[in-house]
């Protein structure tokens, strides 16, 4: 029986469709729309949880060009906080500002502002993660924009690594001693 061979093009269309699949399967996009209308941030509890790798996106308050001038838009900065400070929307000298979403108007839709959730990071700016912790992200009107209601978001990456409770998972050895020792001890 013959099996009909793939040309190097179909190889390569094959090998792409598994990087789209390996890539889908890796890294999750988490995108809050964050403004006032969203419910969700202005209560207590609205949590996301991610994992490595993962991206969380922020988009800006939007607005189209004929809203009316009568009615106030958005201008707002998001803070990372620390959890004292998420129970209330308060700027504090600790506080981390991460963004300022002060272009309500721009011509291609909302800004976007987005936060690779990773264990360490190449960039001066960027923020390192890690698993099991939780983060908290709230914000503030700017100068130029109207009072707004606190929002906040807690996010949670997921999980803490297996092995800060298993002492054998760390030990580069063959055998964990400790279940070395309490084994020769019982066989006596």
């Amino acid at each position: 029986m013959n099996v009909p061979r793939c040309s190097g093009v179909c190889a390569m269309m094959r090998l792409l469709a598994l990087f789209i699949h390996v890539m889908s399967t890796t890294a999750k996009r988490h995108v809050v729309y964050w403004n006032s209308t969203n419910t969700r941030l202005t209560g207590d509890d609205y949590s996301v949880q991610v994992n490595l790798s993962d991206y969380l996106d922020i988009l800006c308050p939007h607005y189209p060009t004929n809203h009316p001038s009568s009615s106030p838009v958005e201008a707002l900065a998001l803070y990372l906080v620390a959890e004292s400070q998420f129970k209330g929307c308060v700027e504090t000298k600790e506080a981390i500002k991460r963004w300022e979403c002060n272009q309500p108007f721009a011509p291609y839709g909302p800004v976007r502002f987005s936060e690779k959730i990773q264990r360490f990071t190449p960039f001066s700016l960027g923020f390192e993660f890690l698993p099991g912790s939780h983060y908290y992200y709230s914000s503030l009107s700017t100068d130029d924009g109207p009072p707004l209601p606190c929002m906040k978001l807690r996010v949670t990456v997921c999980c803490p690594p297996s092995w800060l409770s298993d002492p054998c998972s760390y030990v580069d050895l063959p055998l964990c001693l400790a279940d070395a020792g309490s084994a020769g001890n019982a066989a006596q």
